[in-house]
């Protein structure tokens, strides 16, 4: 549905921003604010609220910033900070000179604590993480007091700076908003907001080593930034009463509004960044950018385009329930996008050699080729044709069904952009195998045509054996054969797709191929959408990503099932 007003995609976060912008709510802005936390590479789920923070900032021509949330040094590294960067720029989205970080705002963070003790709204607290726990209770039944709850005022000021001056231990104390213990919400019943962490800071190196809670600093952080619309996922709603708690109790130069919204749950597939780190970790998938990875990064790396992407995080749209979508719409966004833009070439997965016996061994003709019946202007290519050529070693059947349109002894199929043929004998191996086929072709078709206007059903891509090239190819697939790879509290790694992956070394191309940029995208006729491989790029030897079929087999196998 689609505001008539405005033609944009409306939505219970649009209504809300165009209700503050009717009321001057934030003085006629819109601020939003993209908040990774650098511990991992980003994920499509992450590129839901990219596409949603950027994309509101600059349909309300308001600003989005980017912020890093690195208040946890023991998980945190410039190399998910640089690859961050380059997956929101990548989508097509620009910061400009909003960079900012949760360090940043360290020493105010801290400035704040005092306040809050000073005023007795927090406490140093020195019970012990489990006691912590114990004493907070449980959804029926309230939290205790902590028996430190009520230390003076010039106590908690004395053991605060101690925690910073670096005097004492790690998980000896906390400091602690102090609200109410008999809370029905438990992110209410006295919060740590600060811990002790002796650990170096990818910025900050060992300057500080009590750190903020993310709530603590989340709300914080939005505030000097003037965010107007702080937009977080649906596992934060029962945290928004922390998050203006917090707000309420400081002198900050604003106060944000927090909404929620249902995060982004895909089918096949591992939201989770620590069940993906452990991926890497146990050498289950090659690196965060493993194309059969969720990352942004993986999906770039298999041939995603950013234009997919987003069409992609547009059509599922904001809601405010939690649902499962179906990774089958994530591929039809990207073959639709891919369909306009690839350009068609012809590539033997698992070459069959063909010998048309009645043409003449010395002769190649030029055939001119589509590049993309989708866009005109692509024009045509010219591809080789020769006696010797090769076709997909399943597009001959020795002894086949009825309705079997492909290549069989007897049978005619026309060529793709050349002649039609007819199997006239068929070679074998000692052990069997099938190693060439022996063909004849009908001069007079050319071009798919004939003077007796006969027509086949059947039309098979092809290369010059002459004139191609050899490539590798790599098939991906999904990383898991399980809908819900979480489902029943088993391992999730039980459930990855032994056939996630396939690599074929022995591929044809035709010469067009041969000089590849890193990254460029195709379409093999027949076969899906494929991309040059990016990272482990030779121009001697092409290596190709299959980035998604033509169709979506797995809705086929289900059926089947």
């Amino acid at each position: 549905m689609k505001d008539p007003e405005t033609s944009m995609p409306s939505n219970f976060i649009r209504n809300i921003i165009e209700e503050d912008l009717k009321t001057n709510r934030h003085q006629g802005r819109v601020a939003t604010r993209f908040p990774p936390e650098p511990n991992g590479y980003l994920h499509i789920g992450h590129a839901k609220s990219i596409c949603l923070n950027f994309g509101l900032a600059a349909d309300y021509n308001g600003t989005c910033n980017l912020r890093f949330d690195d208040t946890n040094p023991s998980k945190e590294d410039t190399e998910y900070v640089e690859s961050i960067e380059t997956d929101v720029r990548w989508l097509g989205f620009d910061w400009e000179d909003r960079l900012y970080y949760a360090s940043d705002y360290f020493e105010k963070f801290h400035e704040y604590a005092v306040d809050l003790i000073k005023a007795s709204k927090a406490y140093v607290c020195s019970l012990s993480p489990d006691q912590i726990r114990e004493y907070r209770g449980t959804l029926t039944e309230p939290g205790k007091n902590s028996p430190f709850r009520n230390r003076s005022v010039e106590e908690n000021l004395a053991l605060f700076e101690r925690m910073r001056a670096g005097e004492i231990d790690e998980g000896a104390c906390v400091l602690r908003a102090k609200i109410d213990m008999a809370s029905a919400n438990l992110n209410l019943r006295d919060p740590v907001i600060f811990r002790i962490k002796h650990e170096a800071h990818h910025r900050t190196g060992s300057r500080w080593c009590i750190y903020p809670m993310y709530d603590y600093a989340h709300c914080i952080s939005d505030a000097l930034e003037g965010i107007t619309h702080s937009i977080c996922t649906l596992e934060f709603e029962d945290h928004r009463p922390l998050y203006d708690w917090c707000l309420d109790q400081l002198n900050v130069p604003c106060h944000p509004q927090q909404i929620e919204f249902a995060r982004l749950n895909l089918s096949y597939t591992i939201m989770s960044k620590r069940k993906l780190l452990k991926l890497v970790q146990s050498g289950l998938v090659n690196g965060w950018d493993d194309p059969r990875m969720p990352t942004i990064s993986g999906m770039r790396r298999r041939g995603y385009t950013p234009v997919s992407i987003r069409n992609f995080c547009e059509r599922i749209g904001v809601a405010k329930r939690d649902s499962v979508v179906d990774l089958a719409l994530l591929e039809y966004c990207v073959r639709e996008d891919l369909n306009k833009i690839a350009p068609r070439v012809m590539a033997v997965l698992n070459p069959l050699r063909v010998v048309i016996e009645n043409y003449p061994e010395d002769r190649v003709e030029m055939l001119d080729a589509v590049n993309n019946p989708e866009d005109p202007s692509m024009g045509i290519r010219q591809v080789p044709f020769s006696r010797v050529l090769f076709i997909e070693q399943d597009d001959f059947m020795e002894d086949p069904p009825k309705k079997y349109f492909r290549l069989a002894p007897g049978q005619e199929v026309r060529l793709r952009y050349a002649y039609y043929i007819t199997c006239v004998n068929v070679i074998k191996n000692e052990a069997g195998d099938i190693v060439e086929l022996r063909c004849v072709y009908d001069p007079e078709s050319r071009g798919g045509t004939t003077a007796d206007g006969r027509k086949v059903r059947g039309t098979l891509h092809w290369v010059s054996a002459r004139h191609s090239i050899s490539a590798e190819v790599r098939l991906y697939d999904r990383l898991f054969n399980r809908e819900n790879p979480d489902a029943g509290g088993a391992d999730f790694t039980e459930h990855l797709n032994p056939r996630s992956l396939e690599v074929l070394t022995e591929c044809r191309m035709e010469p067009s191929l041969g000089a590849v940029e890193p990254g460029s995208r195709y379409q093999f006729e027949r076969l899906g959408y494929f991309c040059a491989e990016p990272v482990e790029f030779s121009k001697d030897r092409p290596v190709f990503n299959r980035t998604v079929t033509l169709k979506d087999s797995w809705a086929r196998i289900a059926q089947k099932g």
